[in-house]
């Protein structure tokens, strides 16, 4: 393809407006070329070259449209997703893919059969502690793992008026933290045996579970990942036990909050993150520098395969498994029992 991607993005909340509207217009090869979103005067500030379309349905319609990018609240991700593969669009879908495994399925039966790229933004495998931890595990730095710990704390004693905290499907923090917290997971270690949750809304006036707590069981290894909106300070970002040494770390990568400010990537400092790792060994404990995150890398891999150059990096068959956590971790919450998985 030598001319650029022309991609739709559909939401232009939180999502669309901080994540993939900003890093879609730095991608190489990609253009923001519409954006279907009620938020038009924020549009129009933002991307004034954009064209605005009323509904998803009409943004799916152009014929000038290749990608497009889904933005919006988890519950409409299945039926927009269905729709846009039905129009001969390739699709990219904000986490989590879909509410069910059954709609995730669907999906990927239907993105085959239309011969269309699906792709879920699972963003956060390319936060800097992650990458730095790949890096560590690829090396054999920490030797054998036998426990991992992956948490996503925040303290929000107040709930606020949103759909995400609202009694809505698809609402509630295993379903806004957990796909992070999960992919991650399968990336390093692949699927687990069984899955122990403990998930529920904790705050007064919580209409959506703000609190969630999993035990991952592998052969010979404990995975715990916890989100809560009242843990104050937060708690270790990651901590890993293994035979050769231990790993800790604390707060969250940059990118996000840099987005928010309003730095783009290629800026001076973009993805720079000044924290640093502690890794205790039979040595004693010594600081480690993270690398550069790489958010960007997601949309020029994204059009790296639309063009025929590089794989999906985020195929719908991985988000899938994710889901398949997901729905079995509400499913051991609401019975009180370890799932197994398999």
């Amino acid at each position: 393809m030598s001319e650029p991607l022309r991609v739709g993005l559909v939401g232009y909340g939180y999502a669309g407006r901080t994540f993939h509207a900003p890093l879609i217009a730095h991608t190489a090869g990609m253009q923001l070329a519409a954006v279907a979103s009620s938020q038009v005067g924020a549009v129009q500030a933002d991307y004034p070259a954009a064209l605005l379309c009323d509904t998803p349905e009409s943004l799916f319609a152009r014929a000038d449209i290749d990608l497009v990018v889904l933005a919006t609240p988890n519950a409409s991700h299945y039926p927009l997703a269905r729709a846009a593969l039905r129009a001969g669009k390739h699709v990219v879908v904000d986490k989590p893919f879909t509410l069910t495994v059954q709609e995730a399925e669907a999906l990927h039966a239907a993105a085959s059969q239309t011969d269309r790229l699906l792709s879920v933004f699972h963003n956060r495998r390319w936060d800097s502690d992650f990458l730095l931890i790949k890096q560590l595990l690829a090396q054999g730095t920490l030797g054998r793992i036998t426990a991992f710990e992956s948490h996503f704390d925040r303290f929000r004693p107040q709930v606020r008026k949103r759909w995400r905290e609202a009694a809505v499907p698809g609402a509630g923090i295993w379903f806004d933290l957990g796909p992070h917290l999960i992919d991650q997971t399968l990336q390093l270690f692949g699927m687990p045996e069984a899955i122990q949750a403990d998930i529920h809304a904790r705050r007064e006036g919580a209409e959506a579970a703000d609190d969630a707590l999993a035990v991952l069981h592998y052969q010979g290894m404990r995975v715990l990942l916890g989100a809560s909106c009242l843990m104050a300070g937060g708690s270790a970002r990651f901590l890993l036990a293994g035979t050769e040494g231990s790993l800790r770390i604390d707060g969250l990568d940059s990118q996000e909050d840099q987005l928010k400010a309003g730095l783009r990537p290629g800026a001076a400092g973009w993805a720079q993150d000044s924290r640093q790792a502690t890794l205790y060994d039979v040595g004693g404990a010594r600081n480690l520098s993270l690398p550069n995150g790489q958010y960007s890398h997601y949309y020029a891999a994204v059009a790296a395969a639309l063009r025929g150059e590089a794989p999906n990096p985020v195929p719908a068959s991985e988000a899938l498994a994710v889901m398949r956590i997901i729905e079995a971790g509400m499913a051991s919450s609401a019975q009180g029992a370890r799932i197994a998985l398999g």
